[in-house]
């Protein structure tokens, strides 16, 4: 076998950060079920449903242990071809969504801005490098509809807003970054809609049957939007069915 026979058979990569989320893990297994990837998992600890054929990478994320995973990826043969981001918090064991201003703390803001958008754009910069290379990558981040100034008439949820929010700005530097060095680089912010996660779970209440979606059916999605989705220099804030959600 010549060589250049040898790297066709070299698959690209696909790697889903934050694995231990629903929406995570459906999209490692439906990647697989490709076979056209070598999946690659990133989260804290390994989840246990994690199929073994999904090469997984513990990282504390801080900056250093990006780096440092980021590394090991790069090292592999083939290009970084997807890349989706799917850290997220909304609630947790002592804070809950804040309804008024009354209930803001420093410290419950700073961290759900550190889960929801610090780390998904160390993230980014930590294969910033492997996507320039790339043929025609793909990255996506779960942001929210709730994070869009625009459609907020509501008000409330003052961190996940904001956080969301500052997600997209970060995001859409990248994606001009990115479009200078590599023409053929999209990045997209995804609204999954209302997912029946534990994440979700509190908030379930009144949300219509055939509107609270499986992660399965999300992974699905999202895979499709990215595989049809043009590379345009821009950052594309869509919803589940691929529809543009005001900034």
């Amino acid at each position: 076998m010549d060589a250049q026979t040898e790297s066709q058979k070299v698959r690209p990569k696909a790697v889903v950060v934050g694995a231990g989320s629903g929406i995570a893990q459906a999209l490692c297994l439906q990647l697989l079920e490709l076979g056209h990837y070598q999946v690659h998992a990133i989260s804290r600890h390994r989840p246990q449903t994690l199929p073994a054929e999904v090469v997984f990478h513990a990282v504390d994320y801080s900056e250093a242990g990006l780096g440092l995973v980021a590394k090991a990826i790069a090292e592999l043969p083939g290009t970084l071809e997807r890349l989706i981001i799917c850290n997220g918090v909304l609630h947790g064991d002592d804070f809950q969504p804040e309804r008024a201003l009354r209930q803001l703390h420093a410290d419950t803001l700073l961290s759900v801005m550190n889960v929801n958008a610090v780390i998904p754009i160390m993230v980014l910069s930590a294969f910033a490098a492997q996507l320039q290379t790339a043929s025609a990558p793909r990255v996506a981040a779960l942001s929210a509809r709730v994070g869009s100034i625009g459609d907020n008439r509501l008000g409330g949820w003052y961190s996940y807003r904001a956080s969301k929010a500052a997600l997209n700005m970060l995001l859409r530097s990248a994606a001009i970054e990115l479009h200078r060095s590599n023409k053929s680089a999209k990045l997209i912010a995804f609204h999954p809609g209302t997912t029946d996660t534990p994440m979700s779970k509190p908030f379930q209440r009144g949300v219509p049957s055939d509107k609270l979606f499986t992660p399965v059916f999300v992974a699905d999605q999202l895979l499709s939007i990215l595989d049809d989705i043009a590379a345009d220099g821009e950052l594309s804030f869509v919803d589940w069915a691929g529809k543009t959600i005001d900034w």
